[in-house]
């Protein structure tokens, strides 16, 4: 059972289990002035992995986002920011209001921004703001790797504020060339089955609370970890990928190991 702080409680609330119909879900961006930024970034990934842990636990989900200002070409710029970002395509993007007609009845969980929404019912998921130098001019354009990004964004507690400084999209990049490289190496070894315990630890953190901070800190031991076999490593990895979007596995055959150190 996976469960999230409500927005509306602010206490643990499980999430609804599976059933027959697709679960519902809205994300609610704040007004966009010009590009998106790193605010609308981190509200598309903490969805973007909460459907990725539902989906992974068996449910079957419809997801929209809510725009304040809605049309076609503001449709497309948030398309384009979604993909750099890794985050899955909604249904629709759609207007407040218009939620319910494309779910098809009223959103089971809601994600949320800046505390203001239209929503009544569901489950309420609020994602804590973003600031600080590196918090503006966020567009695929301007960082290399937006990917970098998300992996910066997944490494804080979601419902907390957080200052995202330029070094710490830097320090988040060269992580992931490193995992990157590691992963290409490792998948040359004999496959292995992912250790049980950090099956289980991952699969804990992500059904309490959405922690991903907790999962990253996982696999920066298990990178490290001697007693584990290189082909479970890279099993290890690819299957937290999975959740975490973050294109681990991308330079298999194309990059060799770095130097340590």
């Amino acid at each position: 059972m996976t469960t999230i702080i409500g927005g509306r409680t602010h206490h643990a609330v499980a999430l609804p289990p599976a059933r027959s119909r697709l679960l519902r879900m809205c994300v609610h961006l704040p007004v966009i002035n010009g590009e998106p930024g790193p605010g609308h970034a981190r509200i598309l990934v903490i969805a973007d992995v909460l459907l990725r842990t539902l989906e992974a636990d068996g449910r079957q989900l419809i997801w929209v986002c809510g725009l304040p200002d809605p049309s076609p070409e503001r449709g497309m710029a948030l398309q384009t920011f979604m993909t750099a970002l890794g985050v899955h395509p909604p249904a629709s993007f759609t207007g407040r209001g218009e939620a319910l007609d494309v779910l098809g009845g009223p959103a089971d969980v809601n994600v949320f921004g800046d505390g203001r929404h239209d929503a009544k019912e569901g489950v309420w998921v609020g994602v804590g703001s973003v600031d600080g130098a590196g918090a503006h001019g966020l567009c695929p354009a301007e960082v290399e790797d937006l990917l970098a990004v998300r992996l910066a964004l997944l490494s804080r507690p979601y419902y907390r504020p957080v200052t995202l400084r330029p070094r710490d999209v830097v320090d988040a990049e060269r992580t992931l060339v490193r995992w990157r490289a590691r992963v290409a190496h490792w998948a040359c070894s004999l496959s292995k089955p992912v250790p049980q315990e950090f099956s289980r630890a991952a699969a804990d953190a992500l059904a309490t609370d959405l922690d991903t901070p907790a999962v990253l800190d996982l696999l920066l031991r298990a990178e490290v970890a001697d007693g584990m076999a290189e082909g479970a490593k890279f099993e290890t990895f690819a299957s937290s990928d999975r959740i975490l979007g973050l294109e681990l596995i991308r330079e298999i055959g194309r990059v060799p190991l770095p130097e340590a150190g």
